[in-house]
């Protein structure tokens, strides 16, 4: 505990005197107790002798309890506020009404006390000049309101002093250190005066027009006094100069005077001195208008009319009215007060950081607002803001990806069913096939979603650009109609790259669409590829393309371009400019996903009226490009093939289980069902049984695809697998799943795809 050795001496001390009377009672009482019984009193007194020693000995007793427990309860509350003290980062003391120290925590011990001390006046000595003063003053406000507060400012500190009332005459006294001039920041010199006119702090500035920190008010003017106009000449080292001394704030006796430089000549120095001050700055009245505005601060904010215009009108953004901020402003002086706004100008978006400080002139209360740009602060925090939103939006599209493929695997998979039992000349029959139709376009605008959030599907290979384009331009061509001319300009020396063909003509056709939309009275579209060495790491748009070999691939337009505050949304999901039935919102998102999966970058500049322009950055491959693999794949007519073998079919969701275990029977396999891992390893206990190949969803509540089936190889290893999974490949994280004769069916998948994978493993 932090309590000092003298804790409550003279209640204990009391409480030891009341307990010798008490006890010395006791003894009385029970002598007179025992006189009747050895014959010292007459008989006929013997009863009332011992029934006064009686009651005598009961109140002593009763006397004494209550004083014991007393003194326990006090001990108890002084140990409580001792522990509550110690959590304090302050200096904190609990004294009497006479200063006598009862608590002090570690804080106070280690900064105030340097010896033992007694009384709470002697342990600031040290710090304070006059501490017993500042200790009567604050008590007093304390006693009659309940607490006091008061900034006491010594040389090359502020040290923030509170006193609390509390129980039995008893008083709490808190010490905050400020180390720092509240001032610092300020870029007009503040000099801070205390008892005498004696200079307890000077901000930098300050400190930079003197050549150090002055002594006192004399040394400041040098004998000079202000004149009527409050014009007062400084000594600095390059000489005497005019300056307007003013109060920005008075704590105890301590002032806080700002000197403002200003002219010789009174007719120029509204005009001249305040106008061409180095910061944008202001002051206002209590209800905001502005008095003053000095040339910086208009060209910031705008046009203003001086006395006329109200800062309520012209900046946003606290999410409360601006006068409320302004009111709390003029009532707390403690210090200056800095908020984030936006302006309200129409011609651009500006953020301005806006510190006000309290200050007294002509016996009026004004504001000074001091303005600094934080236009580019602000979209750094919005880019970051932006990209962690992205990042969530991502990860929800995989989950809500992920959840519907097995939903659509289930839709389609038992249409397929349906279809098996159902001919053309069935009246049902086109009802089923609109089914799996439309089944197969969620498919598609889900595997849009899998695409922003990077996570779908990629089969990359080596790819030279001019081909790949040169494949697409037919379908370009009549994507963008009689109005539109494309054109194309490639790199002659264009080196490969590694991509998934089909995803890079999905980034192409998207952004040329996006540029055809653009432009509806026609216009020019043109791709333009090349190779870009980077020297050094490239920072845009919150990404940091590293040095090396990249293939940029342009798509440009000359449309009606983006508007600046719109730029940055463009690749959000479902965000459109578009009407309704229009677009989705998610063509450039699909884009940027692509893009960012593939290893490369997406960007983009417009310049509204007259066009924009898509830059994507594609790392050079290091390896030499080879001729596509050619994978048999039967023909379109053929059916799924039958097959025999036993199948360990490990799913959770239990439609998709449904499906593809009637799906494989269908087709010969012997079928086994395990609604999770945990299930398919009790299944394969028993050594007896004969399992050919393993069909498992790879995210399943409990234990994985993957884990499981390592742990099931341990004892089967030739077991063929294949894994299946709403969130395709990239479930398996950036190593893959690494388990040898294994195969990946993405959801949604059809009946002859299940089947054929099955088969396809097994022979």
């Amino acid at each position: 505990m932090s309590s000092v050795s003298e804790s409550f001496p003279n209640r204990l001390g009391r409480w030891r005197s009341d307990h010798g009377r008490y006890v010395s009672l006791g003894l009385i009482a029970f002598l007179f107790c025992l006189m009747p019984a050895f014959g010292v009193l007459p008989s006929d007194w013997s009863w009332g002798v011992a029934t006064a020693g009686l009651t005598f000995l009961a109140v002593g007793a009763v006397a004494a309890a209550r004083s014991w427990i007393a003194a326990r309860i006090e001990r108890q509350a002084a140990s409580t506020m001792s522990a509550f003290l110690e959590q304090e980062p302050d200096a904190c003391f609990v004294t009497d009404a006479t200063g006598r120290i009862i608590i002090a925590n570690t804080e106070a011990k280690n900064r105030f006390t340097s010896g033992p001390c007694r009384q709470l006046d002697q342990c600031l000595r040290t710090v304070f000049a006059n501490p017993a003063t500042i200790l009567l003053r604050l008590q007093s406000l304390a006693k009659a309101e309940g607490k006091a507060q008061e900034d006491v400012v010594t040389r090359g500190q502020t040290i923030a002093v509170s006193a609390t009332s509390l129980d039995y005459d008893r008083f709490c006294w808190r010490f905050r250190m400020r180390a720092k001039h509240p001032w610092d920041s300020a870029q007009m010199p503040v000099i801070t005066f205390g008892h005498h006119n004696v200079v307890l702090d000077a901000n930098k500035a300050a400190t930079d027009l003197f050549g150090h920190s002055p002594a006192g008010l004399k040394e400041v003017f040098q004998g000079h006094t202000v004149t009527p106009d409050n014009v007062a000449r400084i000594a600095t080292p390059e000489g005497e100069k005019p300056f307007i001394p003013s109060l920005l704030r008075e704590s105890g006796t301590a002032r806080d005077i700002l000197f403002t430089p200003t002219s010789d000549a009174p007719a120029q120095r509204q005009t001249s001195s305040f106008a061409d001050l180095p910061v944008p700055i202001m002051c206002l009245s209590p209800q905001g208008e502005i008095e003053q505005a000095n040339r910086l601060a208009i060209q910031l904010v705008g046009e203003i009319e001086i006395g006329a215009s109200n800062i309520a009108n012209m900046m946003q953004g606290l999410g409360y009215p601006i006068r409320e901020w302004l009111a709390r402003a003029v009532e707390d002086d403690s210090g200056p007060v800095s908020e984030f706004l936006r302006l309200t100008r129409k011609d651009k978006e500006i953020f301005v950081q806006v510190t006000l400080s309290r200050i007294l002139k002509d016996g009026q209360v004004f504001l000074i607002a001091v303005l600094n740009d934080a236009t580019e602060l602000k979209t750094l925090e919005a880019q970051f803001v932006q990209g962690q939103k992205m990042q969530a939006v991502g990860q929800l599209a995989g989950g809500v990806a992920h959840d519907f493929n097995n939903l659509l695997t289930a839709i389609s998979g038992h249409c397929d069913l349906l279809l098996l039992r159902h001919d053309q000349n069935d009246p049902n029959y086109g009802d089923l096939v609109q089914i799996n139709q439309n089944a197969n376009r969620a498919a598609a605008l889900v595997s849009q979603l899998l695409a922003f959030s990077r996570k779908q599907t990629l089969r990359p290979e080596v790819l030279d650009l001019r081909d790949t384009i040169s494949d697409l331009i037919h379908l370009l061509n009549r994507l963008v109609g009689e109005k539109v001319r494309l054109t194309l300009s490639h790199d002659p020396v264009l080196k490969p790259v590694c991509a998934d063909k089909r995803q890079l003509e999905q980034v192409l056709m998207n952004l040329v669409v996006n540029a055809r939309d653009a432009m509806p009275e026609g216009g020019e579209i043109r791709i333009e590829t090349e190779v870009l060495t980077l020297d050094r790491a490239l920072s845009r748009d919150r990404a940091t393309v590293q040095p090396g070999e990249y293939v940029t691939v342009k798509v440009i337009d000359s449309g009606v371009g983006i508007p600046a505050d719109k730029l940055q949304k463009v690749f959000e999901p479902f965000y459109t400019t578009k009407r309704t039935g229009e677009g989705t919102g998610l063509g450039l998102s699909t884009v940027y996903g692509i893009v960012k999966q593939t290893g490369g970058f997406i960007f983009v500049d417009s310049i509204r009226g007259k066009g924009t322009e898509f830059t994507v950055l594609l790392p050079v491959s290091a390896a030499m490009q080879t001729a596509e693999p050619v994978t048999p794949e039967a023909p379109a007519e053929q059916g799924p093939r039958q097959g025999e073998g036993v199948v360990l079919l490990v799913e959770d969701e239990a439609p998709v289980r449904a499906f593809a275990t009637r799906a494989l029977r269908l087709k010969g396999y012997t079928v086994l069902e395990a609604e999770s891992a945990e299930d398919a390893l009790r299944l394969l206990d028993d050594l007896n049984l004969v399992v050919d190949v393993f069909v498992t969803d790879v995210v399943m509540p409990g234990m994985d695809g993957p884990t499981w089936v390592r742990q099931a190889m341990k004892t089967r290893p030739d077991v063929r697998v294949v894994f299946m999974s709403g969130y395709t490949e990239g479930a398996f994280g950036e190593t893959g799943p690494e388990i040898e004769n294994s195969a990946f069916l993405p959801k949604p998948f059809s009946l002859t795809q299940l089947t054929e994978a099955v088969f396809q493993q097994l022979n």
